[in-house]
């Protein structure tokens, strides 16, 4: 039987996921006939949670289309911002984004982590129970069809992460409102209520203090506040300029 042969191209946001000879314009792609197009554009290496749009010759089709030979794929990125329907939007971080994971709590943003590795299943169940977008630069795990929602991080760079997601889903902002520990919520607290944690000098020179309601932690500006204060304003900054 002879195997229906497609041409797909893919927009230049996706190129980082699919090989060097795929890359340039269009390219003929022999399919089984009864393969979905999203069965067959994951197995060209792009996740699902990556594609906007398939557009077959012009016109756009769902991921469960079955593509006939001579057909003309256009595999489209996310459009931006990103829209989440159906639950609060709210995030699921693996190990590997640890720092990510606090600065989007530092900005209010509610990000559940995970600090060791549970697993690809544990982490999709937990996406799927939750209704939280996964974030995670593992394709295995985002390719799951157990996650309720799921996002690549394309960087390495925390700077650069944290970006790219506040640009892409752009999340309410509420920074100094969560625990960068556990993502619990902050309260106002006295220097009594918090003094066990707090050393001599910090119990002079201090005299505002928040608390997590979950945790207990608690939280002056200390040392390291100018620099959080500077990804604070970054990201406050960016999306007032972005609309």
């Amino acid at each position: 039987m002879n195997r229906p042969e497609i041409h797909v191209e893919f927009a230049p946001e996706l190129h980082v996921f699919v090989p060097g000879e795929r890359r340039a314009g269009a390219t003929a792609l022999r399919t089984d006939g009864a393969s979905s197009l999203g069965h067959v554009v994951e197995s060209l290496g792009v996740p699902l949670t990556e594609v906007g749009a398939l557009a077959v010759d012009g016109r756009e089709v769902p991921t469960a289309h079955v593509p006939a030979a001579g057909e003309s794929v256009t595999v489209r990125p996310v459009r931006r911002p990103q829209q989440v329907p159906g639950a609060p939007l709210r995030f699921l971080l693996d190990v590997h984004l640890g720092t990510l994971a606090r600065r989007l709590r530092l900005l209010g943003v509610d990000t559940a982590y995970e600090s060791t590795d549970i697993g690809d299943p544990a982490l999709a169940a937990l996406s799927a129970a939750e209704r939280r977008v996964m974030l995670s630069r593992d394709r295995g795990l985002l390719r799951r069809r157990e996650l309720w929602a799921g996002a690549f991080v394309y960087s390495t760079r925390p700077e650069d992460q944290l970006t790219d997601i506040l640009d892409r889903f752009r999340p309410d902002l509420a920074p100094w409102t969560r625990c960068t520990a556990c993502n619990g919520l902050l309260r106002r607290a006295t220097r009594d209520e918090v003094a066990d944690q707090l050393k001599g000098g910090t119990q002079r020179s201090y005299d505002v203090f928040a608390q997590c309601r979950d945790c207990g932690r608690a939280y002056w500006k200390g040392a390291h506040h100018e620099q959080l204060e500077a990804i604070v304003e970054r990201a406050v900054s960016g999306r007032t300029q972005g609309g």
